[in-house]
């Protein structure tokens, strides 16, 4: 089991658009078979640093998943929504292996 996480600096100023995408997410990216834990908006600290985080079985189930999600209707739009109104200044995925903590770690 993988978990991606991926690392968004937004524009400030657009945290409630941000907050919009990730709410889409929230639907698109289960529905693509990856197990979404979360996305997190900027609170205190960083105003301009964003999260979401999900895990995937492998990374061939991850290019699998990447299909799925371009062909999901509420995947394209959300990713078009993105591109319009450019509130995510970049994004960075990490894919990180659990080595401790939790059960069965």
């Amino acid at each position: 089991m993988l978990t991606c996480i991926i690392r968004y600096q937004i524009d400030p100023t657009r945290k409630a658009a941000f907050e919009e995408y990730a709410r889409a997410w929230n639907v698109a990216i289960p529905r693509a078979g990856a197990g979404l834990i979360g996305y997190f908006a900027p609170h205190e600290g960083s105003a301009s640093l964003a999260y979401g985080i999900y895990t995937i079985d492998s990374l061939a189930a991850y290019e699998a998943y990447r299909a799925r999600l371009s062909e999901d209707p509420l995947g394209r739009e959300t990713y078009l929504f993105a591109q319009r109104e450019r509130f995510i200044q970049r994004e960075d995925r990490t894919f990180l292996k659990r080595v401790t903590g939790g059960p069965g770690a």
